[in-house]
């Protein structure tokens, strides 16, 4: 067994976490302000309203901004799979990579060829032109998301590969398995929906502060209008993905499950916990109730995870410790084959290495039969396959909140915009100031519950996080950490300045009231 040091596992684990949360500020913003601009320019070419190429330039402008960010943030977020976990690198670079690079020079491309002429190509190019260069921005955006989320829903559940003992490594078998993995769609889909939905929150939060302000009020209506209608349909959509991504958490991550839930011992006819208090000195295995107070929708988690109110949902308890009278094999079992496949692996490289051909083929069988268990081998104990609950429980809970109470501030917004008397509406207007944070906030809680929740994997049941890090020291690593966390910041300050002074200049062209 190899050593590691936690240390530099955790500080590594943090300044990745922070990179992907900096970094995850943006991105949604561009998947929907991007769309959201290219309806203005529709509705502007459609009716030669100059009001309406006003009001694209401001929103088109802001995502500029937006845009250049999160391309700074998302590339030193990918080099950290080189330089923080080259181990995970070198394990199932083969696979991970391959999506990635896809990403890089298929969609980034087509962003980056037509974002010159969305951006610089007004009265250079015509008008049809120009509107089908931002749809192609708008989708590019949307197509880098696709395989960022192909390779994410590959670490959660593993699929289309094998793994090869002469080089210790993971190897793509089935591109198309990778592509089309069942939780990859279910979160592109879930998470492309909600980037649209948090675009039309930040369109909401600007338009309500001229409105509070009496500046810009004809373009702040006609936003609100059109973001209305965009958010209140995402809304709908990110109800229904949501609900297929709880689906297929339930089939390929029931621990997942379980912590979201907190649920410790598995039931029949399971409830939903519709909100709760988890009990802080809570352990698998130590019979306590989990919950200091809680509300339950009878049957619901049930009918969630397996389409049927009667089903058996299984709790952290029955996947640690084992449950045979619902066939579900115990953590410590599975460390035990996992350490012999290990142990067999091993024995099989000595033996390649001393040219004992047939030595190795007896341990090379021994290392297949237990090899779809040798990530558990890695952990010390049965408890350490479960993730930290409080964390994915709260977060999961805020999320579902939040995305309850946007339809309806949506629908708030539009039904006043449309009766002429939003203006008046004093009660609804600073809603609207705070739902871009809101929204930011609903978004990083859905990858919180993404992340934290699949520990301690870094793939899924194959490779544990402490084991797919670089050999670095703690030290190293805090020193970058520090680094990046200061650059970060510089880098949120100086977009945040820049989208105000930007915001209270206001639309280029359009009138002050």
């Amino acid at each position: 067994m190899m050593d590691i040091d936690l240390s530099m596992v955790n500080w590594a684990r943090a300044q990745f976490a922070f990179t992907a949360m900096y970094h995850w500020i943006f991105v949604p913003l561009t998947l929907g302000l991007s769309f959201l601009c290219a309806f203005f320019e529709t509705i502007y070419v459609r009716t030669g309203d100059k009001e309406w190429r006003a009001i694209t330039k401001f929103w088109m402008t802001l995502f500029g901004i937006n845009f250049a960010i999160g391309v700074a943030t998302g590339i030193i977020l990918e080099f950290q799979f080189g330089t923080n976990w080259s181990n995970y690198s070198w394990i199932v670079g083969d696979i991970f990579g391959a999506p990635l690079a896809i990403e890089g020079i298929f969609a980034f491309f087509l962003e980056a060829t037509f974002f010159a002429v969305m951006f610089f190509g007004w009265n250079r190019v015509s008008k049809k032109f120009h509107l089908f260069s931002t749809w192609m921005v708008a989708i590019g955006s949307n197509l880098s998301a696709v395989w960022i989320l192909v390779a994410n829903g590959w670490m959660q559940y593993p699929v289309g590969m094998a793994f090869n003992p002469e080089t210790a490594r993971f190897e793509m078998h089935s591109f198309c398995d990778v592509v089309f993995n069942p939780v990859a769609v279910s979160k592109f889909v879930h998470t492309s929906s909600s980037g649209f939905l948090f675009g039309s929150l930040f369109i909401l939060t600007i338009s309500s502060w001229y409105l509070l302000r009496g500046k810009h009020l004809q373009m702040a209506k006609r936003s609100i209008i059109v973001a209305s209608v965009f958010g209140l349909l995402s809304s709908s959509f990110v109800a229904f993905t949501g609900d297929e991504s709880a689906y297929e958490v339930a089939q390929k991550q029931p621990m997942k499950l379980a912590a979201i839930e907190g649920l410790y011992k598995g039931e029949t006819k399971a409830g939903l916990v519709a909100a709760g208090i988890l009990r802080r000195d809570k352990q698998p295995g130590d019979g306590q109730d989990p919950f200091l107070i809680k509300i339950k929708i009878p049957f619901m988690l049930s009918l969630l995870a397996n389409r049927s109110f009667s089903s058996f949902v299984p709790g952290i308890d029955d996947l640690v410790y084992g449950n045979e009278e619902q066939n579900i094999e115990s953590t410590a079992s599975k460390i035990a084959k996992g350490k012999k496949a290990i142990n067999d692996l091993a024995l099989f490289k000595q033996a390649r290495k001393e040219n004992d051909n047939q030595k190795a083929e007896v341990f090379l069988s021994k290392f297949t039969k237990n090899q779809e268990y040798m990530g558990y081998g890695y952990l010390n104990k049965p408890e350490e396959a479960v993730p930290p609950v409080a964390i994915p429980y709260y977060a999961f809970h805020i999320m579902v909140a939040l995305g309850t109470l946007f339809p309806v501030l949506f629908a708030a917004f539009l039904f006043f915009s449309l009766k002429g008397s939003l203006t008046r509406q004093k009660w609804l207007l600073p809603i609207g100031l705070i739902s871009g944070l809101l929204g930011l906030i609903a978004q990083e809680s859905g990858w919180v519950v993404a992340e934290v929740g699949r520990q301690p994997w870094a793939i899924n049941g194959l490779l544990p996080v402490k084991v797919a890090t670089t050999n670095l020291t703690a030290t190293n690593v805090q020193i970058t950490f520090f680094m990046f966390f200061g650059l970060f910041t510089l880098l949120l300050a100086a977009e945040i300045t820049i989208m105000l002074k930007q915001i209270a200049i206001g639309p280029e062209g359009g009138p002050s009231k």
